[in-house]
């Protein structure tokens, strides 16, 4: 089996966060690299190809005083309020990029997990409207999109991808209602998911105190920008 590691973090905001996992893409600790982010508040992410003016519309007054940030993967509007966010880096070589078929590999491999145990989830399936950048900002859990895992309906789990070289960064929010309180269990589940799909055996680990100084300055230089949060 290839090994893989799971990152484990301290509370980081929405802009430490994102800088998380760009490090984990550039410094490639591991050909297959998972973290569960530790979140020390509230947080509103979207995706790359968003409108700013469109997503703090969209967001509301509520919630516009929240840390906010632009992902480096697509997708629409995710409130981090009461979700288990995670992040998984992992070797996919080649040029060409489907994301369609990374999502059914994931998804089919996660919703199978939850399936052995007595939990009966389902992947959408059918055609919808996408995260285009001259679409409306979309709220991912409010407006599913193909592939989406459902519940009754509902959309608990969505994720975004991006590709680096050979390697893919797959960001996903899961938003069922003991999402947190019963994180140990979907923790658990996401784990085992992902090592049986990829032949896995992990261990854990963190970050160094370099990689530590890194994820800080990228956050202040890149995702707390102006320039970055408001290119378009």
């Amino acid at each position: 089996m290839t090994e893989g590691l799971i990152i484990e973090t301290h509370p980081l905001d929405a802009y430490e966060q994102m800088a998380a996992d760009e490090v984990l893409c550039d410094a490639l600790l591991s050909p297959y690299t998972l973290r569960f982010y530790n979140w020390s508040g509230p947080a509103v992410t979207f995706g790359y190809s968003q409108r700013i003016l469109s997503v703090r519309s969209a967001v509301g007054p509520e919630k516009i005083a929240w840390p906010m940030t632009r992902r480096p993967t697509g997708g629409g509007i995710v409130l981090h309020e009461s979700d288990l966010t995670f992040s998984f880096v992992f070797r996919q070589p080649g040029v060409y990029f489907e994301p369609a078929k990374t999502y059914d590999r994931l998804h089919r491999a996660i919703t199978g997990r939850y399936a052995e145990a007595g939990v009966s989830f389902e992947l959408l399936n059918e055609r919808t409207a996408d995260y285009k950048t001259n679409n409306p900002a979309m709220d991912c859990f409010a407006k599913p999109v193909n592939l989406d895992i459902m519940y009754n309906k509902k959309k608990v789990l969505g994720g975004a991808l991006r590709k680096f070289g050979d390697y893919m960064l797959y960001q996903a929010s899961f938003q069922a209602p003991d999402a947190r309180s019963s994180a140990a269990f979907h923790r658990d589940i996401i784990i085992k998911a992902l090592g049986m799909e990829f032949g896995l055996s992990w261990r854990g680990a963190g970050f160094s105190e370099r990689e530590t100084d890194k994820v800080k300055a990228l956050a202040l230089t890149k995702y707390a920008s102006r320039e970055w949060n408001e290119r378009i």
